[in-house]
């Protein structure tokens, strides 16, 4: 049986500082699937996971914020 609670610790993890972010939307652009913006502009995100297969344009997309709001950690022992 698969442990729901396993999978979430075998994704990265990303966390956005909504003041911080100065709405550029470089992150939505390169990652959608990861980073949303709302109607003024400014990042949130719909899951504290990125999805699998996206760990990479999670990354960029966070390393694209001029104002460093976005923070992707991997899972722990990797």
């Amino acid at each position: 049986m698969n442990n729901p609670e396993n999978a979430e610790k075998a994704l990265h993890r990303v966390t956005a500082e909504r003041s911080k972010c100065c709405g550029y939307g470089l992150c939505a652009a390169i990652c959608p699937e990861v980073y949303k913006l709302d109607a003024d502009g400014l990042v949130y995100l719909d899951s504290e996971f990125v999805p699998a297969g996206f760990e990479e344009a999670a990354i960029e997309g966070a390393a694209a914020c001029p104002a460093e709001a976005l923070i992707v950690e991997a899972p722990s022992g990797t």
